[in-house]
């Protein structure tokens, strides 16, 4: 079973603790996020964890058990998002330094294979324009060369959860702009120089749930949850079946979230898994690093997972 941590939130960033105190118990419990009567008892122990994928805009937290994990016998790899965008957007995530001396960090500890960085997503608006992103990604990528090989990209999709927070922000200027899969000069011209700019710092360039092509700008369609990176990286064969809860063009296969809507803080503005900043807060306030489940306490109900 390879186990997520969390799409749906940023445990390393905001939940370490709790997180290392459900591996020292073995399991940990995850209701279902539309029927909150269905729990699901989810082993964490070595023997059923082929391994762990983090998601993470802040990894340092974590860093403190990740000697436990390894001693423990745990193979894991980060999702590690570093964008750098204005706090309009990004409103309470790391600086652009401090992820970026986070990240030399983690992969001076885990190695650099087992770290991906994600560009992702691309978010087009007054503040953030090609231009922008241009400048930016190279930038980043050429104080992540060889802490890194691999790179995720993907441009931001419009989701109902957000569009009201966007709205709020297009009435205050910030002229977000919605790539529905129509192209142009400038968005070709950003697209070609960040896969040049990879492949300068020696990073294959991965999209993720991109329903367009964008093999002609030499981006392949990626997985972040990968089978092939996975027996690669670590030397195991995992399961191939592509994972049925996600969207149509994700390639992920299957793997079992840990984590709970509603409660990273960090506030970026067009984050689809917090609908609301307040209830994440408050979720994030309650929070009890003891309980089985990431937020409130819930006992299993259902067969383990």
């Amino acid at each position: 079973m390879i186990i997520s941590a969390s799409r749906r939130t940023d445990i390393p960033a905001f939940y370490a603790e709790w997180f290392i105190n459900r591996i020292r118990a073995g399991y940990c419990t995850v209701p279902n996020p539309y029927n909150r009567e269905q729990v699901a008892r989810v082993s964490l122990h070595p023997e059923d964890v082929d391994v762990i994928v983090f998601w993470t805009r802040n990894p340092r937290p974590l860093f403190p058990y990740l000697d436990e994990l390894n001693q423990r016998g745990y193979l894991y790899y980060f999702q590690y998002t570093l964008l750098g965008y204005p706090r309009q957007i990004d409103t309470k995530g790391p600086s652009r330094q401090a992820a970026i001396n986070a990240f030399q960090d983690l992969a001076n500890r885990v190695g650099s294979r087992r770290v991906i960085w994600r560009y992702d997503p691309i978010v087009f608006s007054e503040l953030t324009g090609a231009q922008f992103h241009t400048e930016n990604f190279a930038f980043i990528a050429e104080a992540l060369r060889g802490y890194t090989h691999r790179l995720v990209v993907s441009v931001m999709d419009m989701y109902n959860k957000f569009r009201k927070r966007l709205d709020r922000l297009n009435q205050q200027g910030l002229g977000v702009v919605d790539y529905d899969g129509r192209s142009s000069p400038r968005y070709d011209a950003l697209m070609n120089a960040i896969v040049q700019t990879a492949r300068e710092s020696d990073m294959e360039v991965f999209s993720c749930s991109e329903e367009r092509d964008m093999g002609s700008y030499g981006i392949s369609p990626g997985k972040c949850i990968d089978d092939e990176y996975i027996e690669a990286t670590f030397g195991i064969e995992v399961g191939h079946k592509k994972d049925p809860g996600q969207r149509k063009a994700c390639g992920c296969v299957v793997s079992k979230d840990i984590g709970m809507y509603d409660t990273c803080v960090f506030g970026c503005q067009y984050c689809y898994a917090t609908v609301s900043f307040e209830r994440a807060k408050g979720n994030f306030e309650a929070h009890n690093p003891e309980s089985p489940a990431l937020m409130g306490w819930y006992e299993p109900v259902e067969e383990k997972i």
